[in-house]
């Protein structure tokens, strides 16, 4: 599932794609939107994605934006996805295969409890199994200007959302 190498030279290699992703909730709960840029170095495209919930999370909308660039990839691939989510990028490195051996259960305490946002991990579960992916934490509103791009993304899709 993660990867230290970098992408690879080799042609017949999976095409390398940058996936880069932010999440908005105003009021958590409350409206959310998510935001995506996929990119795709070696031809230069770049295609943007976002969308929105009326009643969300910050931490739905950030598994969100992962989950529709995952989505939106047409063949297995090698993706790098830049997140400003440490709990995007723990969950898919550090807890996703405990709490699948624990039935998505997670110990809080002395006692088990079902894993937060469960069908969102789940799906994102499935997406990674069908591409080579790895996670590069990035500070939010640092200036990282795919970060920016799609935390205005998340931002205008959450407002959108909430004005209907």
């Amino acid at each position: 599932m993660s990867s230290e190498s970098p992408p690879s030279t080799n042609a017949s290699a999976l095409p390398f794609v940058q996936l880069f992703t932010d999440g908005a909730c105003r009021g958590n709960p409350g409206p959310g939107g998510w935001g995506c840029i996929l990119r795709h170095p070696a031809s230069g495209s770049e295609k943007e994605l976002s969308g929105g919930e009326l009643l969300t999370t910050n931490n739905q909308m950030e598994l969100q934006a992962v989950i529709s660039g995952l989505e939106a990839l047409k063949s297995r691939s090698d993706v790098e996805v830049v997140t400003d989510s440490s709990y995007v990028a723990k969950g898919c490195e550090e807890w996703l295969a405990g709490w699948k051996k624990n039935g998505w259960r997670r110990r809080e305490g002395t006692s088990w409890k079902p894993v937060k946002n469960v069908e969102y991990w789940q799906k994102l579960d499935q997406l990674l199994t069908q591409h080579k992916v790895r996670f590069t934490h990035v500070r939010g509103h640092m200036g990282h200007p795919e970060n920016e791009r799609c935390d205005e993304l998340a931002v205008a899709a959450a407002l959108a959302v909430s004005s209907h």
